[in-house]
């Protein structure tokens, strides 16, 4: 059995936190590939060596000298170095980057070697074989991951080295030149390593407890959520919660391989296991498995006498769709019908869609309604109750929350309602210590 394990760049910040990456691995065995990202802030007032990275380009791009910027990273290397008594030759690797701070280098490689550097000295560090990103993850000249040849690299490496330490966030194409992913692209390398070697479970280490229940900037200390099915996590993705890039979910999820959000700075704790399903006590209250939302959204009804449906629907849908305006939630009735879209896509295309829809649909009227905040209630266990509905409008009802709009899939994973800006917080306030907390 193996078990991949991914390190953020909080997890790997400085000295302190390497020697908890090196306690975690040792303490389970089948802790064999160890994903690492750049070092990240240590503190408030710290910078992360990617952001120092794209602001070394940055500089170079406008004939602006980065020495001083690189005398930074170099210091922070050298003090995790040092203060671990590693052999890495730093100066000397670091020595070659620093020849090439000109316009020649490329974006994508200049910025992939905090990833590198800080996993060389992991790999040191953990008495690993470092296996370099460029030679095991593949994208295509498409910028698309070569699946199939970055698990067969990776899977060799594995069964080559046994215990080893890969790169996140970038790989190569076809030319040999560096890709790097889009932020956060660590979670992917991690996610597709433990793919590439069937893991019994891929472990994302960070420097939270899990994913919480609810947004902690919202609800006060909210409770991590101990275990939720990859389908649930995609509803509270979609509403905007914190949670994993789809990129970095899809690799262990189609293999059926559990993901594990741990706490490097509580490794005891076991944090939010991610599975395709989840036995939930029979006995328990709750049945809300996390709560996320979005602001800023416009409701858009279209009333008609003797309203065709399948007709104008697809109408509106149609004018949406060449103004590249996507439709979030669609509510139906006998004359009227209602479409949600974000305020940041309509923009001031708005006022053109409305005349289309008009002379489109020949509608008695079409209204707009504005500054409306859209809350999903998701959980596993809301098509076996009876009455949830009518419990979470009740709640939001008597908090003096007014409800402008309501969507739930047929299979009740989640209910959605819209309510006004400034009910926002109080309405996921409302929820989560009624139902969640």
């Amino acid at each position: 059995m193996v078990k991949v394990a991914k390190f953020g760049g909080s997890s790997v910040a400085g000295p302190e936190q390497f020697r908890k990456v090196k306690a975690i691995i040792e303490a389970d065995p089948e802790r064999q590939i160890a994903v690492i990202s750049a070092a990240g802030k240590r503190d408030a007032s710290d910078h992360k060596l990617t952001d120092l990275l794209y602001l070394c380009h940055a500089h170079i791009t406008y004939g602006v000298s980065c020495d001083e910027i690189a005398d930074t990273i170099f210091s922070r290397l050298k003090g995790i170095r040092d203060e671990l008594g590693l052999s890495y030759d730093l100066e000397t690797e670091f020595g070659k980057l620093r020849s090439r701070l000109n316009r020649d280098i490329a974006i994508d490689e200049l910025v992939s070697r905090g990833e590198y550097f800080t996993a060389r000295m992991m790999a040191e560090y953990l008495g690993f074989k470092f296996v370099d990103a460029a030679e095991c993850v593949f994208f295509g000249y498409d910028g698309e991951l070569d699946l199939g040849k970055t698990y067969e690299a990776i899977d060799s490496a594995y069964k080559r080295y046994g215990r080893i330490v890969i790169p996140g966030f970038y790989g190569s194409l076809p030319s040999g030149k560096i890709k790097v992913m889009s932020r956060g692209g660590s979670d992917i390398t991690g996610a597709v390593a433990a793919a590439a070697v069937s893991a019994s479970v891929y472990e994302n280490w960070t420097d939270v407890s899990g994913i919480l229940m609810a947004d902690p900037r919202i609800v006060k200390d909210p409770s991590p959520i101990p275990e939720i099915t990859y389908a649930e996590l995609r509803e509270l993705a979609f509403m905007g919660a914190s949670v994993l890039h789809e990129e970095s979910v899809f690799p262990v999820r189609e293999k059926g391989i559990p993901l594990n959000i741990r706490n490097t700075n509580e490794p005891d704790h076991p944090g939010t296991l991610i599975t395709d399903s989840v036995q939930a006590a029979e006995d328990s209250e709750r049945f809300i498995t996390g709560i996320a939302g979005r602001r800023d959204f416009s409701i858009i009804t279209i009333v008609k006498r003797n309203l065709s449906v399948d007709l104008d629907l697809k109408t509106v849908l149609e004018i949406l769709d060449r103004y590249h305006v996507p439709t979030e939630h669609i509510t139906l009735g006998l004359d009227s019908f209602a479409v949600v879209c974000s305020n940041e896509s309509l923009g001031e295309r708005l006022y053109d869609i409305i005349k289309d829809i008009r002379s489109g649909c020949g509608p008695d009227s079409v209204d707009v309604q504005d500054g409306v905040s859209l809350i999903a209630a998701v959980g596993r266990k809301m098509n076996s109750r009876p009455g949830i509905a009518g419990k979470l409008f009740g709640a939001l009802g008597q908090a003096g929350v007014n409800i402008k709009t309501i969507a739930q899939g047929s299979d009740e994973l989640a209910i959605t309602v819209g309510v006004d800006n400034s009910d926002y917080e109080t309405a996921i306030k409302v929820l989560y210590e009624g139902f969640a907390g």
